[in-house]
């Protein structure tokens, strides 16, 4: 299995143009023809498309150079040099293209199919046909074809997913991402199983698909560093709305809670302005009473206690999906 990459930086080489050609005309029986030279080809273009069938940046080689094909040269007749091919380098939807020395973003690939110009090819040289003037009947010189265009650029993907799964460590996201959807993470009775985020898709009764991402665990610190998710918060900037998933038998859920919107609020304050849900998980693991308590401390009114294990509640889950969906739509 690849590597999940979401950051790499990639060099980039648009083809160069041809040269002009220097040429006379010959034939037979004409002895001083004029100048026929043609034009260089075109470089080649290096393009940058996102691809919705892509889901990281594993495929690309860090600071390899890709590089489009050169323009050939003039040719004598008046015969104009092949344009280079382009190149198209395939991107996850979601990937940002960003400028090495100053970070900005040169391009936001968000949809499928969508193209950016990452270098342009040089343009070919005049041959010397072109400089044939009435006062200069013999020109001997064609121009060189332009260098194609060339820099190193950072690709950084950002997940997009209509719902985003977030919790601590063994907090059951996994295991209720491989419930609902057709991805099947990996899932263990151990902290931080998913170390890179898993993305699944849904379908519900109508037809409607709905990608859900199961951000890997968060820890206290998280936006400094701490634990995994600095690295994999950007990939819930995206969604649409937030699944807050805590697992029932831990301790002091409020705290648990707090610290979790804490976190998504100092990493991107827009993130707490997302419509969002609290699961309480692992009800099978407690009795009816305790379910109560649990569920009375929290005092949240976008509230279910399932089970992801042996799927209780699944179905007021979906319902839930499907109204978070439909609120945003309509907004």
């Amino acid at each position: 299995m690849p590597k999940f990459t979401d950051t790499t930086s990639i060099r980039i080489k648009a083809g160069n143009g041809g040269a002009g050609s220097v040429s006379f005309h010959r034939e037979k029986f004409i002895a001083k023809g004029g100048p026929d030279g043609g034009d260089g080809g075109r470089g080649g273009d290096v393009y940058l498309k996102a691809d919705s069938m892509l889901h990281n940046l594993s495929h690309l080689f860090k600071d390899r150079q890709y590089r489009a094909e050169n323009g050939t040269a003039g040719m004598s007749n008046n015969r104009h040099g092949k344009d280079g091919d382009d190149l198209t380098i395939r991107v996850p939807a979601g990937t940002q293209v960003l400028d090495p020395d100053s970070d900005v973003v040169l391009a936001d690939l968000i949809e499928d199919g969508a193209l950016f110009l990452a270098a342009s090819g040089g343009i070919g040289g005049k041959g010397n046909a072109f400089f044939k003037s009435s006062t200069f009947q013999t020109p001997r010189f064609s121009q060189p074809g332009m260098p194609g265009e060339e820099k190193r650029l950072i690709l950084n993907l950002k997940l997009i997913a209509d719902i985003g799964l977030v919790g601590l460590p063994n907090a059951g996201k996994s295991t209720l991402l491989s419930k609902i959807t057709n991805a099947r993470p990996k899932i263990a009775d151990y902290p931080f199983t998913t170390l890179i985020p898993n993305l699944g898709v849904f379908q519900n009764n109508g037809g409607t698909i709905y990608k859900i991402a199961d951000i890997p665990g968060i820890i206290e610190g998280a936006h400094r560093g701490l634990g995994l998710g600095l690295s994999f918060l950007q990939h819930i900037e995206r969604v649409k709305a937030i699944l807050f998933i805590l697992d029932i038998t831990g301790d002091d859920l409020p705290y648990t809670l707090t610290l979790l919107k804490s976190e998504l609020n100092t990493y991107n304050p827009e993130l707490t302005g997302k419509p969002y849900y609290v699961l309480l998980n692992k009800i099978d693991l407690v009795d009816d009473d305790t379910v109560r308590e649990k569920t009375r401390t929290l005092d949240e009114q976008n509230l279910l206690a399932i089970s992801a294990a042996t799927g209780e509640h699944m179905n007021r889950l979906i319902a839930i999906l499907d109204k978070l969906m439909e609120n945003d739509r309509a907004s």
